[in-house]
């Protein structure tokens, strides 16, 4: 498949871009084990509370700065609603005195820990969508979810969703996947299902430590660290999260397609469709996507929140300068530099070498800079190739892609009553003949 868009050949601010907002900065009510961004108080060691001018000159340029009529607001931490209810009545107020007639929408990744019947009317009255941070049933959810004096957070994070779904709020779920929760791909996607999520999010988790520590005093390297380091023993493992991946998709392809939204399937069908978008990981480019710390600093990614990835601060640069500055730009291209490996790869449209966080691996013929997830991606485009094709032409003819659902059972029985020789092409469109394809499966 060719990619429908070119390089960046304009500036970044000059299309929509997101903004990771932390008005809170990385402050927490939680511990868990794996975050990557609790460490960076260290970073922002006094009170970490977005003062009110900060927050009126971020939503004011936000807004002026999209090109279209609908804004989309980003609130995460650390845990935003350590700042109460009120902060974000004020967040919409100062947006509707700004809003210049465009449409605004607001997103809010939250723990759950604190959410009640105050929290979820606002959510309703006001369209948020919220994103539920659950890494699965209890046992595997409370393996690193722990709050700061080590116990599960599971049962107050169930008790939120119930919440949410009591008042009617929009939510989805975001489900980080790591070395303990992995191993029961479908038991983990099941429970998902079963307390009503149809929107799920799965982010695979992969930091390295410093063996003989790192900059600014802290645990966890940046990217570009070039000293010796370790995996941590929470990261995912390639084999898992290949496996996890292609576990999770034949029961979805089959079942849940109509009713399920998985967001790695769905950014990989956009890719096959030739419509780009999606996942950044998966863009050809990046540094559309940027966070920012609640004092106003900008940085070129939420992974990036390190000293050398600092682009400036809203009450010194507006917006618009900070994510159209030369370095941004050449942040998000350098994501097109790729190792040999990668650059000769046939699913390598599909994936543009991941996100550039994970290029901490050797490529096959010792090159660094290869994505540590080489293996999960290869396995699970390959394996998905043929239902992915299905659902492309469909969208490409007009046809409906949840038809893929009774055309997967019926090529798992070999297309039973179809008329197809043993040397003609495969009806499931693998573009092999039928005699080295499905044929085996009507044996």
């Amino acid at each position: 498949m060719a990619e429908t868009s070119p390089l960046i050949a304009e500036p970044p601010a000059r299309m929509p871009f997101s903004v990771m907002a932390k008005p809170a900065g990385a402050r927490c009510n939680l511990a868990c084990d794996y975050c990557y961004y609790l460490e960076k108080e260290t970073l922002y060691p006094a009170q970490q509370v977005m003062p009110d001018d900060v927050l009126e000159r971020y939503i004011r340029d936000h807004i002026e700065a999209q090109p279209g009529d609908h804004v989309t607001f980003a609130w995460q931490g650390g845990e935003p609603t350590l700042l109460g209810v009120e902060f974000f009545r004020h967040c919409v107020a100062l947006q509707q005195t700004h809003a210049g007639g465009k449409t605004i929408d607001n997103a809010f990744q939250t723990n759950g820990v604190l959410l009640d019947d105050e929290w979820c009317r606002f959510f309703r009255e006001n369209g948020f969508l919220v994103g539920l941070s659950i890494d699965g049933p209890r046992t595997l959810h409370d393996g690193y979810r722990v709050n700061k004096g080590g116990a599960g957070s599971f049962q107050k994070v169930r008790d939120a969703l119930e919440l949410l779904q009591r008042h009617d709020v929009a939510f989805n779920t975001l489900t980080v996947l790591h070395r303990h929760n992995a191993d029961d791909p479908l038991r983990l996607y099941r429970f998902l299902k079963s307390i009503g999520s149809r929107f799920h999010q799965y982010i695979p988790i992969v930091e390295r430590l410093g063996v003989e520590g790192t900059e600014a005093g802290l645990s966890l390297v940046s990217p570009a660290f070039k000293g010796a380091t370790q995996v941590t023993e929470w990261s995912l493992t390639p084999q898992q999260y290949g496996r996890f991946l292609i576990e999770v998709f034949d029961e979805w392809v089959r079942h849940d397609a109509d009713h399920v939204s998985v967001q790695i399937f769905d950014s990989t069908l956009s890719r096959w469709s030739g419509m780009g978008g999606g996942l950044c990981i998966f863009a050809r480019t990046c540094g559309n996507a940027v966070a920012m710390e609640h004092n106003g600093d900008v940085y070129a990614c939420d992974h990036y929140v390190y000293p050398d990835y600092r682009l400036g601060n809203i009450m010194e640069q507006d917006l618009v300068s900070l994510v159209s500055s030369d370095r941004q730009v050449a942040f998000g291209r350098a994501k097109a530099d790729l190792t040999r490996q990668c650059r000769a790869c046939n699913v390598r449209d599909l994936c543009n070498g991941g996100c550039p966080k994970h290029r901490i691996a050797q490529s096959a013929d010792g090159e660094p800079g290869h994505n540590y997830f080489c293996e999960a991606y290869q396995r699970f485009f390959h394996h998905s190739a043929p239902a992915m094709r299905f659902m492309a032409d469909q969208l490409k003819n007009g046809g409906r892609p949840v038809d893929v659902m009774g055309w997967m059972r019926a090529r798992d029985r070999g297309f039973p009553g179809l008329k197809v020789g043993r040397n003609d092409p495969c009806p499931c469109g693998s573009g092999r003949k039928f005699k080295k394809c499905c044929e085996r499966r009507r044996r």
